[in-house]
């Protein structure tokens, strides 16, 4: 079943968004090389319940922490741990919360210390390509046609889109229908309608598309050890233009 939201819901849904989008931007000043992954979980949780809510990931579906952390080649899932961040690295911090009942939920990858110059064209064309994808969040419009429009910009700048996780509905639960690839057909799938909540958000990575998961089951990794990029705003179908609930401008970067 899809839930359309009432505006009420919706307005609900934008506070959940943007404690995610704050704690986000809490992170940002912490994110440097020697800081472990854990420390930046551990300050993420503590800021979310200092605000009224309560980590939208720890424990779900057994998941141990409040944080996914995928450092460099880790697509997604990453667990956080003791190890530190080096200066280079890429790290997507995708964080979770709940406050009045509704989850938020968005994705950010940051830069610690110096990145080489192709890594960067990777994060700003995955950036692009969520912007891409939610022009077309808009009544009338399909699932296809947000997927194509983030497929075409990554594969037009020689990045391949991963194809077995996906964006999705969200709302009173954190993964709610439909499904939100980011590939697809323009004019194929769903069709989109007023208030729908949906969670955008490409996974390009730098080498082929192909994956793999862990023996701890949740890491994912590029099979070719290559750099992937991720980068998630929750979004309100509207008639003429998405109304994004997340909010990067809350980050600021750092001189």
């Amino acid at each position: 079943m899809i839930f359309i939201k009432t505006e009420e819901e919706v307005e609900l849904c934008r506070q959940s968004n943007l404690l995610v989008s704050r704690t986000h931007a809490m992170l940002a000043n912490e994110i440097k090389p020697g800081v472990t992954t854990l420390f930046l979980d551990k300050l993420a949780e503590e800021f979310i319940r200092d605000n009224g809510g309560v980590p939208g990931f720890l424990n779900y579906n057994g998941f141990p922490n409040s944080l996914c952390i995928s450092v460099n080649d880790v697509v997604v899932h990453g667990i956080p741990s003791g190890s530190f961040l080096k200066d280079g690295d890429i790290v997507s911090i995708d964080c979770g919360a709940v406050l009045n009942g509704f989850h938020g939920d968005s994705s950010y990858t940051f830069e610690v210390g110096e990145v080489k110059p192709a890594v960067k064209a990777l994060l700003v064309c995955t950036k692009e390509a969520l912007y891409k994808g939610i022009e077309k969040a808009v009544v009338g419009n399909t699932i296809g046609d947000i997927g194509s429009a983030v497929q075409d910009h990554a594969e037009s700048h020689g990045y391949s889109v991963v194809r077995e996780l996906v964006g999705h509905g969200i709302g009173r639960n954190l993964h709610e229908k439909p499904d939100v690839p980011n590939y697809g057909k323009k004019g194929k799938g769903i069709k989109l309608l007023e208030r729908m909540i949906l969670a955008i958000e490409p996974m390009i990575n730098m080498g082929k598309k192909d994956i793999y998961q862990e023996r701890d089951h949740w890491t994912i990794r590029t099979r070719d050890g290559k750099p992937s990029a991720h980068f998630e705003h929750t979004v309100v179908v509207r008639p003429n233009k998405a109304d994004v609930l997340s909010d990067f401008s809350l980050i600021k970067k750092k001189d």
